[in-house]
């Protein structure tokens, strides 16, 4: 039952090499945000039943807030959740960036076997990969300054109860956006295999070979 639907993938695939990869990365991508969807919770819940959750994780103040507070690159205040999401302390950060981190591993292997089908270094596409995740982390963070409140008033003044559990989702999915067009390029260039080594060589070839024809004339192109 599946095998036409593989042979029809892998005719695409050589056709449209690009667009496939592209395809492959948006699946396997979404596949990670469903993942982290379903942990967050678990580990919120986790976090929640401990002390964490009474102690303030506020780093790297940046500017203010329109109200005139001290803005916060990761700000998470001691006590539950508020009304404009502000709130959490150590438990909601130790359960945001577990979560990411669990999904963002099963992503690296996965993008980097099925979609890229690399075979170099594992260690020096490792070491960028998790240096370009620390920087998209810090940025996406960042970002929330502008979204988070406005998402959690809403969400909750629509579903009371269910409210933060709606607004978390919402949240996740624009980190998990923000994240997936950003590490696309930079898996094309961590991730290499032979094959597309050699069929940028290959092109390369064909282009000097070109110039070099253009350069001597038509008497060679003739040749």
């Amino acid at each position: 039952m599946l095998k036409p639907i593989v042979n029809a993938w892998r005719r695409f695939e050589a056709k449209r090499p690009n667009t496939a990869q592209f395809l492959m990365f948006f699946l396997l991508s979404n596949g990670v945000t469903v993942l982290q969807l379903a942990l967050m919770p678990i580990f919120k819940w986790v976090f929640y039943q401990t002390a964490l959750v009474d102690v303030a994780f506020q780093i790297w103040p940046v500017g203010s807030n329109v109200d005139g507070s001290q803005y916060y690159i990761f700000d998470y205040p001691a006590g539950p959740v508020d009304a404009d999401g502000i709130g959490g302390g150590l438990a909601y950060f130790l359960a945001v960036q577990i979560t990411i981190a669990i999904a963002q591993v099963i992503n690296f292997f996965a993008q980097r076997t099925i979609t890229f089908k690399a075979n170099n270094s594992v260690a020096k596409a490792a070491f960028w990969y998790v240096i370009a995740y620390i920087l998209i982390t810090i940025g996406a963070a960042a970002a929330q300054g502008f979204y988070k409140a406005p998402i959690y008033a809403w969400c909750k003044s629509v579903w009371p109860s269910g409210g933060e559990a709606v607004a978390d989702v919402v949240t996740m999915i624009i980190n998990s956006a923000i994240a997936f067009w950003i590490f696309f390029p930079i898996f094309k260039v961590i991730f290499k295999s032979d094959a597309a080594e050699a069929a940028e060589d290959t092109a390369e070839e064909i282009v000097e070979r070109d110039l070099e024809t253009v350069q001597e004339g038509p008497d060679a192109a003739r040749s």
